[in-house]
Order: structure tokens, then C-alpha cells, then sequence
């Protein structure tokens, strides 16, 4: 087994299960420690001096990344641009075995169906430049991804692709934080960005722009529209949406078990290369999704067959769809099966898990 130690955010206030990158990060870390890896997560202003317990995965351990001795593990796993970033401004760029995490690929110019532009783009391509130059393997969510990251970098081997995940043990139903009001609840949950510039302030208007049109439209139907997680509110209309704020993790699930329908919209025409977790989780609930087509991975819709894909921008369809997603009588626990059997942390971390058992017995 390997000694492997975790990098994505450089504060410790940012180690709350809230945000989908921080999810992400406890959740691989916890699934490597499942297959017996000794697992670290590096995580900055620590108020203790000894290791303490991961949130959510107590067999896990933080430390502190200030002054951390890389060395002494035998893997790094970086998230995102942002964790590499991280790892090379605490002195660890030079570890010979680093496994870079991308959630999005971008290109050398920018280009359609990837919502990072300018400078902000440029900064991430030379991430992604260093990446490709010293990582052991570079990991993407997409081949679209892995044809771009070749493409642009002139680097084919050691790619590897791992998509976003599920969990399979889940909070029960318990106590409805939903308004007690009798009308059906369809809920976007998850991320929907900022107008800052190193937020995607472009794609934050498109999906605000669509959420406040549909609420409008189901709000006539008697149906309520609710957005849960981080974002700039302030650019939804309150007498559209009922924004119920960002929730912790563990607390999320309860949005959705009490939902009637999980709503996914895109920023533009299509999504390049970076996926919608938020359809993972959805069916893992159990909960009927209505979608908007062009994610790279909404074909699991279909493939879980709960649920309905509309074409982008069409608001009148993506109605029409959710009323018919509240009258269909659907096979839950199809799929969940489905989703268990695919698309759980525990089938990602093993593609890692392969690799570490295999360099380091």
C-alpha cells in the first residue's frame, strides 16, 4: 500500500463539504483510504499541532500544508488546476509521482463550449503547461478532455480518465427542509458561479438567466423552483426562485430526497469537455432529472432512464418536461442500481488505486 497525500484548497476554511471541489477532494480521499492507502489531505491554518480526522472520512487525516516534508509520500494527488497550483507554492512541484486531477480542459485560444476566457484562461492553460511537463498521470473527466490535454500539450501518455462520482452510503430521509407549502419542488442543487472574474462570470448569467425564466414559467403551472448551493443570489428573481442558500454535504441529500424533480442546465449549446456531477447524485437519490443536452456525460440519464433531456435554451420544453417528469411513474431503484453499479467513488479510486498497488506494491 501507498502513502498518499491530497492537495486542492490552501485554507482550512475551505475544507467544508459545501462546495463540489471540496466534496470531490474528501471523497476520492476517503475511497483511497478504503483500499488500505495510508491517505493525508494538506490543508492549510490548522489550529492544532496533531493530525486530526478528515470531515466525513475519519480514517483519513489532515495536516498541515505549510512546511509539509513532500518527501515523505510516496504519491501526491492534486484537484483541479487550483491544487496544483497550491502544490507548487509549497514546495512540492518536484515530487516525482503526482497524479494532476482536471476538472475542466482548457485550450491555447479561447474556445465554445469551455466558459473560462482571457486572462483567466491563459492562466489556466499554463497549469496545465507545468502539468504536462512533470506530473506522473494526468486525470480528466471526459475523452474530450484527454483528446484536448494531447492535443495542446503534445502529451498522450498517462492520462487517465476518471468522470465524477456517487456515493454509496447515503443519509436516509429524514426531517423536509422544503417550505411547507403543497406545491411541487424541483431543485438545482449545486454551484451556479459569481459575476467575479475569477469565479465564470459568464456562465453564472446564462444559467441565472435560465433559472429565473423557467421559475417564472413553473411558478404559473403552481410548481416551485429551488436553487441550493453556492453563488451569487442576488442575480436570481425572488419571485421566480426560492434561493434556500449553500448547504453542508451531508444536509444536501435531504434536498433531494424531499424533491419531486433535480433540474440541470448548462451555460451554453454544450459542455466540452467538463461533466455535470450534479446528475450522479441526483440518481443516486433516486430523483428524476430534467436536463438540458450537452453535458458528457447526460447520456447516464438515459442509461439510468430517469429522466428527460431537452435541447439548450428551449425554456418552453424544459417546462413542458418537468411536468411530465411529475406525472411519470418512475423505477427509482432501478436506478440506483444502475448508479451503484457504475458510478461510485469506490469504481473512480480503483482506477488510482491500480496504478498505486502497481508502483509501489
Amino acid at each position: 500500500m501507498a502513502r498518499v497525500v491530497t492537495v486542492y484548497a490552501p485554507s482550512r476554511r475551505e475544507l467544508k463539504p459545501v462546495e463540489m471541489g471540496v466534496i470531490r477532494w474528501l471523497r476520492i480521499s476517503a475511497a483511497l483510504a478504503e483500499f488500505g492507502h495510508e491517505v493525508h489531505i494538506a490543508s492549510g491554518r490548522l489550529p492544532w499541532r496533531r493530525h486530526a480526522p478528515a470531515p466525513g472520512a475519519p480514517q483519513v487525516r489532515v495536516v498541515p500544508l505549510v512546511g509539509l516534508r513532500w518527501s515523505r509520500y510516496d504519491a501526491i494527488k492534486t484537484l483541479f488546476h487550483r491544487g496544483y497550483e497550491t502544490l507548487r507554492r509549497h514546495g512540492g512541484g518536484r515530487h516525482p509521482w503526482v497524479v494532476a486531477k482536471l476538472g475542466s480542459v482548457v485550450a491555447d485560444r479561447d474556445t465554445e463550449g469551455i466558459f473560462f476566457y482571457g486572462r483567466q484562461r491563459e492562466r489556466l492553460f499554463r497549469i496545465q503547461d507545468a502539468i504536462a511537463r512533470s506530473a506522473r498521470h494526468v486525470t480528466v473527466l471526459t475523452e474530450a478532455a484527454r483528446d484536448l490535454f494531447a492535443e495542446a500539450h503534445g502529451r498522450a501518455d498517462g492520462l487517465l480518465l476518471v468522470p465524477g462520482a456517487a456515493d454509496e452510503r447515503i443519509p436516509p430521509p429524514s426531517r423536509d427542509p422544503y417550505p411547507a407549502d403543497g406545491r411541487p419542488r424541483v431543485v438545482f442543487l449545486g454551484n451556479f458561479y459569481s459575476e467575479h472574474p475569477r469565479s465564470q462570470p459568464e456562465a453564472h448569467r446564462t444559467i441565472t438567466t435560465k433559472l429565473n425564466q423557467l421559475g417564472r414559467r413553473l411558478a404559473r403551472k403552481g410548481v416551485a423552483l429551488y436553487v441550493v448551493g453556492p453563488g451569487q443570489s442576488s442575480s436570481l428573481d425572488p419571485g421566480a426562485v426560492r434561493y434556500l442558500g449553500a448547504v453542508d454535504y451531508d444536509a444536501s441529500w435531504q434536498y433531494m430526497h424531499h424533491a419531486d424533480v433535480g433540474l440541470v442546465v448548462s451555460a451554453g449549446e454544450f459542455m466540452h469537455n467538463n461533466e455535470s456531477t450534479k446528475i450522479y447524485y441526483y440518481l443516486r437519490c433516486g430523483l428524476p432529472i430534467v436536463s438540458e443536452s450537452g453535458f458528457p456525460n447526460d447520456g447516464v440519464v438515459d442509461a439510468a432512464e430517469l429522466g428527460f433531456r431537452v435541447k439548450p435554451g428551449d425554456i418552453d420544453a424544459l417546462t413542458d418536461r418537468v411536468m411530465d417528469a411529475l406525472d411519470t411513474p418512475w423505477d427509482r431503484d432501478r436506478a440506483i442500481a444502475y448508479i451503484l453499479a457504475h458510478h461510485t467513488w469506490r469504481r473512480r479510486a480503483a482506477v488510482y488505486h491500480e496504478r498505486l498497488n502497481t508502483a509501489f506494491g
